[in-house]
């Protein structure tokens, strides 16, 4: 044992640490919470392959956002079943980590539409008239 007057005994630090668990407890989810989670996962998935497999809408901005959206309530839903975060776990830090997420995910998809949109006009500047042409 330490001599030192302020430095913790065992028992102190045991009792600490059995304290700070128990609002972790909780936080864990259940086989049904979890079985809820992969489910609408799987449905989240499944509806937009389905809406551009069978181009379902004609409109083909309509349903890059309808997939985006699709895309962003499968990540909320993937931090709230799999990664239990509320505003009430850990202090608050994880409401702070999905603000910092969605803003992450904001950047991410409007770059990656910028991209995509720019390559689409850059990379094929023919017609395929013009291309059937070539020799």
């Amino acid at each position: 044992m330490s001599s030192h007057p302020n430095a913790p005994s065992h028992e102190s630090a045991s009792q600490t640490h059995h304290g700070h668990s128990h609002g972790h407890e909780a936080a864990h989810g259940t086989f049904r919470s979890y079985m809820i989670g992969f489910a609408l996962s799987v449905i989240l998935t499944a509806i937009p392959f389905w809406l551009v497999m069978s181009g379902a809408i004609d409109s083909k901005l309509f349903t890059a956002f309808l997939v985006m959206g699709l895309g962003v309530i499968q990540i909320i839903v993937h931090m709230v079943y799999f990664l239990h975060m509320n505003p009430r776990s850990e202090g608050g830090w994880t409401m702070m980590a999905l603000l910092f997420t969605l803003v992450l995910v904001g950047i991410t998809l409007a770059g990656s539409l910028w991209v995509m949109h720019h390559l689409n006009t850059n990379m094929m500047p023919m017609s395929p008239e013009m291309m059937k042409n070539m020799p």
